[in-house]
């Protein structure tokens, strides 16, 4: 989420003093939002059709021929120990699942069943679900950790912290939040910014320019927040678009779920925000010592902002073309014309989003830039930080 830029050039005492007056209230602000808007407990959702959640370890595998004529691809069935939940310690007997895309049961395979107790006479008890994947998911981020730490060093184990932090806001507030009935909107702008804050300080440390970068990511986010909701508007979208926002509206019955598109938006955009404006603010503090007017930093800067920009552009569209590829798959095998497709509810949903999040991104470079050319030290003979072009770390 973040480059190592080495350490910045030191910052004036105005310099300092003006940035404090801005992004101490802000911080105060969102403190104090998330004391008062920290959801309670949220009462869960029933399992889907009353089926209890078991784990198990498939012991044998009997398949058999199907009957002429059977939509099934498999049939047969399969010996499981239940190792945890209803039934532990005993076999079961379970078909042999089915469907597109399911894989085939293997002996030793770790799975994870749904109990019915009130299955019919002579049906099975036992359903399997999905696999297990707990210890191949610990494995991959085990490999991931060590990765940002060989390679950052100091700066990765600070990247991993405001990683840390921020998926614990998510989880622990903004989640539930949502899920308690607070306005979707209003949460991902205040869970975003307090991520922000605790993000760009724990990576890149406290400092007038990582603190430019924070005023500059928040003024983006902003930005982005009132787009999403006039263009969510004018677009007269719902947030019904996708399966999982059908069966929130089902099982969620008075949750906002055109304030859920909104959030998602908000959140989303963070995570390429951040790294623009801490990359801007730390190019106008490297150029400073050489610029004889803010006018001259900024367009110096903002030279690079557009290369940088470029490339980031690239990666929200093809970050949402990756992840929409199913989709894209059926536009193409589609007999509709396309611009029917264009404007249907899920793809101007994905639409939106790449939208705004670029124009956010865009904005972010020049607010930023200027910004940061604004609290820069220009005066005559200031000294340069000792160490600053040393080895980086």
């Amino acid at each position: 989420m973040s480059h190592d830029h080495g350490p910045p050039p030191a910052a004036s005492r105005r310099t300092r003093r003006l940035v404090t007056a801005v992004l101490v209230p802000a911080a105060v602000a969102t403190l104090v939002a998330l004391i008062v808007l920290w959801p309670g407990d949220v009462r869960s959702e029933p399992a889907s059709g009353g089926g209890q959640r078991a784990l198990g370890t498939v012991t044998a595998v009997t398949e058999q021929a199907c009957p002429a004529g059977a939509a099934q691809q498999r049939c047969g069935a399969a010996t499981v120990r239940v190792t945890e939940g209803p039934g532990a310690g005993a076999d079961q007997t379970v078909d042999l699942p089915q469907g597109p895309g399911t894989s085939a049961l293997h002996v030793g395979d770790d799975v994870v069943l749904l109990y019915f107790p009130d299955a019919v006479p002579g049906g099975r008890a036992y359903t399997v679900v999905d696999r297990q994947r707990s210890t191949p998911m610990i494995w991959l981020v085990l490999v991931a950790v060590v990765v940002i730490v060989a390679f950052g060093r100091l700066r990765g184990v600070t990247s991993l912290a405001g990683l840390a932090v921020s998926f614990a806001l998510l989880l622990l507030f903004v989640v539930p939040a949502i899920l308690d009935g607070s306005p979707p909107l209003l949460i991902a702008v205040v869970g975003a910014s307090a991520i922000m804050f605790a993000a760009l300080y724990l990576t890149h440390g406290v400092n007038v320019h990582t603190s430019v970068a924070v005023a500059g990511t928040l003024a983006a986010l902003v930005l982005t927040g009132v787009l999403g909701a006039v263009f969510t508007s004018l677009l007269g979208l719902s947030g019904l678009g996708s399966d999982d926002s059908a069966t929130l509206a089902v099982t969620r019955a008075g949750l906002d779920l055109r304030g859920l598109l909104l959030a998602g938006i908000v959140i989303g955009a963070l995570g390429v925000l951040d790294d623009v404006t801490v990359t801007q603010a730390v190019t106008v503090a490297e150029m400073t010592p050489g610029a004889t007017s803010r006018w001259a930093l900024y367009r110096a800067a903002i030279r690079v902002g557009r290369a940088h920009v470029g490339s980031a552009v690239n990666t929200i569209v093809l970050a949402y073309a990756g992840a929409s590829l199913p989709l894209l798959l059926l536009i193409a095998a589609s007999r509709e014309p396309v611009t029917d497709l264009l404007t249907s509810e899920y793809l101007a949903q994905e639409i939106l989003r790449s939208a705004v999040g670029t124009i956010g991104l865009v904005a972010s470079v020049p607010i930023t830039t200027a910004l940061a050319a604004l609290v820069a030290d220009l005066r005559p003979g200031t000294p340069e930080r000792p160490g600053r072009h040393a080895r980086r770390a």
